[in-house]
């Protein structure tokens, strides 16, 4: 036999067939663990060998199946060959042992453990070239794949696995915000935080950024027509809801730009304001953020009057809040914030009570709940469950609070300042 297979053709056989093993072993996992997203966007791009991979993972147990094959041929050839070679050196007793062991250490280090880390670590590398060779063998060999899979695919619908065709791997939004977030110096900080504020619009309803009833500038027809005219002159805004008496009785808005219709004449009156002014587009308070902006460019909407269940006004809120909820904020009204908010020596805040809770929470970082009331005196009066007398002292989450001042059952100011303790260990 020895003459018939010289021991240098075995050994060289028998290091082919390690390498064949390694190549087998690496493609499953370089396969296996490609990017599927950078995968398909390179295939939509036209990139042949990412078409040409994309096609072989469509059926993975075909993929599989004729890897496994490949692998299972080669390793157990060189196992023979492994056999041969060690009887001719330590006999017909030992000769098998020395065989099975040896051979197991080579092919765990060189054929499975080492190609496998290279293929995880770098996939792309491998699964590309190898797309080559598997594609064409997986055709030649396919109707032993066809029979091996008939066989498996059985066995796994008894298991209860009726689907074999690869999934389309699609995302929930909190994997996506992964994703997002993991995406280091790919995508700038600020782009990142644009693209999870988008995945939170379902998460937050008009009623958390409107501007509340009390706060919103108005024309009231029952003022007098030079008060009206002097508001219209020195208006910040460039809309204004008109009403009669009380702002539950808006009659329409007006845009400042339509208001030079009527200053350009010599006699103006309330009758002209009101003709000027558009029909108020009304919107539910709970009406998600993403549905809203959605509905702003449908009907050709700048601002809207928030109502609650009942019909009642409880403020407005323009395409510019949505927008800022993504983009950050880009108007003069972050001055109205900072008025709210009035940085102390100490490292405390002290902030009006009418603050809106979301607002500080960008402004310092800070996570108060935003689930249940929207201002700083709606939650510290949930939280105590009653109105304080004086100067109480309470710990909401990481954030303690000092309130400075109560005035007509409305806490007007509070000295916040967030726990040192439990900072350092929520960071």
């Amino acid at each position: 036999m020895n003459d018939d297979f010289p021991l240098g053709l075995l050994f060289g056989l028998l290091i082919l067939l390690i390498c064949l093993s390694a190549f087998f072993s690496s493609s499953e996992t370089g396969m296996m663990s490609l990017n599927r997203y950078r995968l398909s966007h390179r295939a939509g791009s036209g990139e042949s060998r990412a078409q040409r991979v994309m096609r072989l993972l469509s059926r993975p147990d075909r993929l599989i199946g004729v890897i496994l094959i490949g692998n299972n041929f080669v390793n157990n050839l060189a196992a023979s060959i492994a056999t041969i070679i060690a009887i001719h050196f330590f006999g017909d007793v030992t000769g098998p042992a020395v065989a099975t062991t040896l051979l197991t250490i080579v092919i765990l280090i060189f054929a499975e453990v080492t190609p496998k880390t290279y293929a995880a670590v770098k996939p792309e590398n491998i699964a590309y070239p190898a797309s080559l060779i598997l594609d064409p063998l997986l055709k030649l060999l396919y109707p032993l794949v066809w029979l091996v899979n008939a066989i498996s695919n059985g066995l796994l619908r008894v298991l209860g696995v009726k689907n074999i065709e690869g999934d389309a791997d699609n995302l929930t939004r909190d994997e996506l915000r992964t994703v997002v977030h993991e995406a280091g110096p790919m995508i700038p900080r600020r782009h990142q935080a644009m693209l999870v504020s988008i995945l939170d619009l379902e998460n937050v309803t008009v009623n958390d950024i409107m501007v509340p009833r009390h706060e919103v500038a108005g024309i009231d027809l029952d003022d007098s027509l030079e008060a009206i005219l002097g508001q219209i002159r020195t208006s910040q805004h460039t809309r204004l809801p008109v009403f009669k008496g009380d702002i539950n009785n808006i009659i329409g808005m007006l845009h400042l730009r339509n208001a030079a219709r009527f200053l350009s004449r010599g006699e103006v009156t309330k009758a002209a304001i009101v003709q000027e002014a558009r029909e108020p587009y009304f919107i539910p308070e709970s009406t998600p953020l993403h549905t809203q902006l959605l509905n702003f460019q449908k009907q050709k909407r700048r601002i809207g009057i928030v109502v609650d269940e009942y019909g009642d006004v409880e403020g407005l809120v323009t395409l510019e809040d949505i927008l800022e909820e993504i983009v950050g904020e880009f108007t003069t009204d972050v001055a109205s914030q900072d008025q709210d908010i009035h940085a102390q020596d100490d490292g405390s805040h002290i902030i009006d009570g009418t603050a809106n809770i979301r607002d500080i929470n960008k402004s310092l970082g800070w996570q108060l709940p935003t689930d249940g009331p929207k201002t700083l005196n709606g939650l510290v009066l949930e939280h105590l469950e009653s109105f304080p007398d004086g100067q109480v002292c309470l710990e909401i989450g990481p954030v303690r609070m000092e309130i400075l001042e109560v005035r007509e059952n409305l806490i007007t100011s509070a000295r916040c300042w967030q726990s040192v303790r439990r900072a350092v260990v929520e960071s």
